[in-house]
């Protein structure tokens, strides 16, 4: 199967740190993959790398196979890549449409096309099946899962391939990070390919179709996330155990050895 998106070998360091080290990282069209690990591991990293906010001093990224240079976030959105970061970057005084169009406004001659914009929010939202009072209510009274919908929404404005989401259930409650991974499926549902950065290995459990375990910058194993257990995943994470044997592709043959 085509990737849709590819890391390959890529390395980044900052000063005499190095955040990346030989990283692959294959995603496919129609999967969730999640990149877990413990503070440090380079996980913020890597979603700033595929976003175009930080470029590899080392490897390649490609898309479509094709080798491209994501210079800048405008520059991965014109890949089809979007990103939603833990920040959200909302703005509190704004509704929640002025907040999705906020630098992409619709225009009816000289004025802005209000209407348009919300009728268009109501059905983005509608797709993400994401409950929001009313896209007329200011952000800074929604709670934090109505607040990650938003900003999840305002990504797939443009209809990216690749949405990658940093932390989206952080400091978010039980029933908020339930809201939050349902969204993450409603996004594989739609055609969307999703990299799901994440700390809990509980949550990507539950959405991801592989897991991909960063250590100290490396890719210190590649999982099927219906055979792992969260045993597996925290060895890997904390290096109690060696390496895990990378995994096959999605309609590869089975691994000698490796999970199946």
């Amino acid at each position: 199967m085509t990737s849709v998106l590819t890391l390959a070998g890529v390395s980044k360091s900052f000063g005499a740190a190095r955040a990346l080290v030989d990283v692959d990282l294959e995603v496919h069209p129609h999967e969730v993959v999640a990149v877990v690990g413990d503070n440090g591991a380079g996980k913020s990293t890597l979603a700033a790398m595929l976003a175009g906010v930080h470029q590899p001093d080392s490897g390649a990224v490609l898309v479509d196979g094709e080798p491209v240079r994501l210079a800048s976030p405008a520059t991965a959105r014109q890949r089809g890549i979007a990103a939603v970061f833990q920040e959200l970057a909302l703005c509190d005084n704004l509704d929640v449409v002025e907040n999705l169009f906020l630098g992409h406004e619709l225009e009816a001659g000289p004025f802005l096309d209000e209407v348009a914009m919300e009728r268009q929010a109501w059905e983005l939202l509608d797709q993400l099946a994401a409950r929001v009072p009313s896209v007329r209510m200011p952000v800074s009274a929604l709670s934090g899962g109505q607040r990650r919908t938003v900003a999840i929404a305002r990504a797939l404005l443009g209809d990216p391939r690749v949405v990658v989401l940093d932390e989206p259930t952080a400091a978010l409650g039980i029933r908020q990070t339930a809201q939050v991974l349902t969204l993450v499926e409603r996004l594989r549902s739609r055609g969307h390919s999703v990299v799901l950065i994440s700390h809990s290995t509980a949550d990507v459990q539950a959405v991801a179709d592989r897991i991909v375990v960063l250590r100290l910058g490396r890719v210190n194993g590649v999982f099927d996330a219906d055979a792992a257990t969260s045993e597996d995943l925290l060895a890997a994470i904390t290096g109690a155990a060696p390496a895990a044997p990378r995994t096959r592709r999605p309609g590869a043959a089975p691994v000698e050895g490796g999970p199946r």
